[in-house]
Parts: structure tokens; C-alpha cells; sequence
């Protein structure tokens, strides 16, 4: 069973880590999507703080991720299709924007398998930056 996910994977933490290891239970090949920078812009409004190749190679080092692949344009069908995939893992998150719907439409008809998962309450990547930005306002203590 090949299972794919995707995601922007920007400043990498436990919820994803958490994540990525539930994704890897659900099947023998583990495969991810990372959006590049132009795709990101496109949903949302600030750009990753990591680049691209950066978090490739964050989750080319992972051991529970067989198979990196960036995706330029906001579709998943033809990664769905080239990776011959079994179950797409989506997250709480996911809406119902055209690119969704098409890749549930094709999953669907392809007899596979979409699972929703929900998110670790104990940080995400907007915490973190949230967090840095508080902390940069902080007067120094002595």
C-alpha cells in the first residue's frame, strides 16, 4: 500500500513528526508532497520561512519518508496517479477548494482510499511563529 500526503513542512516540529509517523503506519511506501514556494503563496499569505530545498532535505532525512516530491501547481491528481497512490492522507484543515475536490473525485472513482486525520493540539508552525515574534518584543531582561 503506498500512502501520500502533502503539506508545506515549514519549521518542521512534533505535530508533524507525530503526523508523519501515523501516515507511515497506514502503509508500506510513504510518500510526500511539499509545496514549493509558489504554490504556498497561492493559499497562504506569507511565504515559508524555510526554502524549499531546505525542507526537502529535513524530510528527505526522516526515516519514516520513502519518497519526497515538491509539487509546482496546486493539484494532486498527478502525483496521485504517478505514485500509484492507495490512501491520501489529508488533514482537519483540508476544505473544499477546487484541487481538493478533484483529487477526491479521481481518489473516489479509482477505487482508493482518503483518510482525514486530526492535528496535534501541542504546537503547529504558527505557534512557533507567533512565538518568535512575541519573543523579538520582549525588552532583554539584565
Amino acid at each position: 500500500m503506498i500512502v501520500y500526503t502533502v503539506g508545506t513542512w515549514d519549521l518542521l516540529h512534533v505535530g508533524h513528526l507525530a503526523l508523519l509517523n501515523h501516515c507511515k503506519e497506514l502503509g508500506d511506501v510513504f510518500a510526500v508532497g511539499i509545496a514549493s514556494d509558489e504554490v504556498v503563496a497561492l493559499y497562504k499569505p506569507n511565504a515559508p520561512v524555510i526554502p524549499l530545498n531546505q525542507r526537502v532535505e529535513m524530510l528527505e532525512a526522516l526515516r519514516c519518508i520513502d519518497i519526497v516530491r515538491p509539487y509546482h501547481e496546486l493539484e494532486y491528481v498527478s502525483a496521485c496517479k504517478a505514485l500509484n497512490v492507495d490512501i491520501f492522507v489529508i488533514g482537519e484543515d483540508w476544505g473544499r477548494q477546487p484541487h481538493n475536490l478533484d483529487v477526491e473525485s479521481y481518489l473516489k472513482s479509482a477505487g482508493k482510499q482518503i483518510v482525514q486525520v486530526c492535528y496535534s493540539p501541542r504546537t503547529s508552525s504558527t505557534k512557533i511563529k507567533q512565538q518568535v515574534i512575541a519573543q523579538s518584543h520582549k525588552e532583554p531582561s539584565n
